[in-house]
């Protein structure tokens, strides 16, 4: 008889790889930011050899560009859900705004990730195609007050940044840590939204 295969504890089934590759990953960038680990470092913390990225990523970047497009997608069901939830333009973006704080919040590993890895998108085509997603939620809602495509993304630019800087501000403390400061922020932006969005709203 056959001795028994031993298994490594903390390994991997193959199927489940990549899977655990973006979350070791992706706990990494929670601790030290998108740029400060490397592949090997990822392959110990998900507990298989520095060689089993190469199987499914052709690099760091690559690995970085596929957790961005995730953080994409999660951002764009938000997105739709918030403007979904309202008929009238300028609530729909102080939604938007405010689902923005929250993904910054809930979600700040992807966060970083998607805003602050630096990735050139023209290299990778999903996470352009991801990125156009959100876009596409968003430009017909800034559209209906803002007609145009130059006036349309002008408005949306103006909403996303004003809610980017209060998420920002809300992730390094600067409203406070207690329990409120999460819903305060949200409100924030979405008053800051309607500020911007009613300007055009006439």
């Amino acid at each position: 008889m056959s001795p028994p295969v031993k298994r490594r504890p903390t390994g991997h089934h193959h199927g489940d790889l990549r899977n655990a590759l973006l979350r070791a990953a992706l706990e990494l960038i929670g601790e030290r930011g998108p740029h400060g680990f490397t592949l090997a470092e990822a392959s110990r913390r998900a507990g298989v050899s520095v060689a089993a990225p190469y199987k499914h990523f052709a690099d760091r970047e690559t690995l970085l560009a596929q957790l961005a497009t995730e953080g994409y997608h999660e951002q764009r069901d938000r997105y739709a859900a918030a403007v979904g939830a309202h008929e009238d333009p300028v609530e729909q973006l102080a939604a938007f705004a405010s689902a923005y704080v929250r993904f910054a919040a809930e979600e700040p590993a992807l966060f970083d990730v998607t805003f602050h890895a630096g990735l050139d998108k023209s290299r990778f085509a999903d996470l352009a195609a991801a990125g156009d997603e959100v876009a596409g939620v968003l430009l017909p809602v800034s559209g209906r007050l803002a007609p145009g495509d130059d006036n349309a993304h002008d408005l949306l630019l103006r909403v996303a940044s004003a809610a980017h800087g209060l998420a920002v501000f809300l992730r390094q403390g600067l409203f406070g840590t207690n329990g409120e400061a999460l819903a305060d922020t949200e409100a924030k932006a979405a008053r800051t939204a309607r500020d911007i969005a009613q300007r055009y709203d006439v």
